[in-house]
């Protein structure tokens, strides 16, 4: 049983056999043609049978090397497409940005645009949620939400955020002030522990009798929730904006308030082919803010 067969005789067998020229076959895979002729050979060898019929002027391929070569390219079109779909298609540079769920949703949209722009330059979106440090990613690029008093001069400001309550449509017909928000199960976020307490307190309403009665990790969970006729929720206006945009069955039900927190955006340490990208992309982030 033949076994242990070296991958890069199988391409080029597919590429000679293709171009049914070793030259040929040597320009595209960026190899002499001594190099290619040596694989060919090599793989003739460890198969014990003749692949090509060579001449002076010709190359053909033999009834055993037109037979093989089916399985040969339908093996390689397998790697490929499963390389392709674990990994991601083979780009020039990929930049990687981290940032939270509800902010990636907010800037598929729009990423087209950077895309457009740079053709060759694939984007990795990931989240922090809840990693641990064997599970982190090499980031480029950073967009973060803290408070304004927490912002250092690496941090570049992209926008001040606002929250509002949201509804889903049914429930809010029944919301005519601020008040009728604490007749409604309410729903918590995690990591905005806050913004129920700072939305009522903004509008003169007592805080201490508010209790989660759903609790959640993102604001795109949160808006699931809301628009399934869980609850209300207290979030990010741009977020809440963007799922009613989207088609979400929600509804703003108050005036916006201002919650001390801000968007930021912050470039890691990358090597230089990535750094002026990811120096690029923050400077389109910034333009859709």
């Amino acid at each position: 049983m033949k076994q242990n067969l070296n991958l890069n005789w199988l391409r080029t067998f597919d590429a000679a056999a293709r171009h049914l020229s070793f030259t040929a076959a040597s320009h595209e895979l960026g190899l002499t043609q001594t190099a290619v002729s040596q694989h060919i050979k090599a793989l003739e060898t460890k198969l014990g049978q003749n692949l090509f019929i060579r001449r002076a002027r010709s190359l053909q391929l033999t009834e055993i090397g037109q037979a093989y070569l089916i399985s040969v390219r339908d093996a390689l079109a397998h790697i490929e497409f499963s390389t392709s779909g674990l990994f991601g298609p083979e780009l020039e540079t990929t930049i990687v940005v981290r940032a939270s769920a509800a902010m990636i949703v907010w800037l598929s949209p729009k990423l087209g645009a950077f895309q457009d722009e740079y053709p060759g330059v694939g984007i990795k979106l990931v989240t922090s949620l809840w990693q641990n440090d064997l599970e982190k990613h090499p980031v480029d690029v950073d967009i973060l939400l803290a408070s304004q008093n927490q912002s250092d001069q690496r941090m570049t400001k992209l926008s001040d955020e606002r929250i509002v309550p949201v509804c889903g449509k049914q429930t809010s017909t029944k919301i005519l002030s601020p008040a009728d928000l604490m007749k409604c199960d309410t729903i918590h976020i995690l990591g905005f522990d806050d913004h129920w307490s700072r939305y009522l307190s903004a509008n003169g309403l007592p805080t201490d009798i508010i209790s989660p009665q759903l609790v959640v990790d993102t604001s795109v969970a949160a808006c699931e929730l809301v628009a399934a006729e869980n609850g209300c929720a207290i979030m990010l206006e741009r977020f809440a904006q963007q799922a009613i945009k989207a088609g979400r069955p929600i509804r703003i039900v108050g005036d916006p308030v201002i919650n001390g927190q801000s968007h930021y955006v912050v470039q890691r340490n990358t090597t230089p082919p990535v750094q002026h990208l990811s120096s690029a992309f923050c400077g389109w982030l910034k333009t859709c803010f």
